[in-house]
């Protein structure tokens, strides 16, 4: 998957010259967090996001008055406060190389550009959003996580004892142990239940089977102190 598929495209963006208060009415407005800024040639220079803008904010403390207040911001622009140079990505770029880079550099956004031209912005919740549907979440299914040893041949013994039980798989996702040794592999099962698929996997002595349960509904946040 690429991140032309899960990205923002025409993204909002304000220019070098846009005003603190000017940046906080585009974040209001549009419910974002991040601001391209482009200069007036329309080339991306830079990004503000709302620590930046929260962070040259006076404190609630200030003896200025509210005007007072207003008027410095009104002066300030986003070329002042902005982060450049700013880390970048193209549309072909994988989705999980977008996020290696987020987690690397400890950033919520890459702009995404094809040449010079922004075309686009991918988010950390662009990529949860991508990880959740991986995992098939909020569907109903049988949930199901194996441990195994990372050798040839082990995913196609899974997936044909899962279709011998009945099922079809309608998610899958891998994830390498530190061991170097072993791998978590997580299913989303349609179509067989529960027991059929715990005896069809717990005949195959190279799996691990850790979890496995049968989801029928979302899971609901619990609030604190009910």
């Amino acid at each position: 998957m690429l991140v032309q598929e899960r990205m923002t495209g025409n993204p909002i963006t304000a220019t070098v010259n846009t005003s603190h208060s000017e940046a906080v009415g585009l974040m209001r407005q549009h419910r974002i967090r991040r601001l391209p800024v482009l200069d007036l040639a329309g080339r991306l220079v830079g990004i503000v996001v709302e620590k930046d803008i929260l962070s040259t904010a006076p404190s609630p403390a200030t003896v200025l008055s509210i005007y007072e207040v207003h008027a410095l911001l009104s002066k300030l622009r986003l070329a002042d406060i902005m982060t450049t140079p700013v880390l970048t990505v193209t549309e072909d770029c994988p989705v999980e190389e977008a996020a290696r880079i987020m987690i690397q550099h400890r950033i919520g956004c890459l702009p995404v550009m094809r040449g010079a031209t922004l075309v686009g912005v991918i988010t950390e919740t662009d990529i949860f959003k991508t990880l959740a549907e991986a995992l098939g979440a909020g569907e109903p299914g049988v949930r199901i996580t194996v441990r195994t040893q990372r050798q040839r041949g082990v995913l196609h013994h899974l997936t044909g004892h899962v279709a011998d039980a009945g099922g079809a798989i309608a998610s899958m996702l891998t994830i390498n142990e530190p061991d170097g040794e072993h791998k978590r592999v997580t299913l989303k099962v349609l179509g067989a239940r529960p027991d059929q698929l715990q005896a069809a996997l717990s005949a195959y002595a190279d799996l691990d089977l850790t979890d496995l349960r049968l989801i029928e509904k979302p899971f609901e946040p619990l609030p604190l102190g009910v």
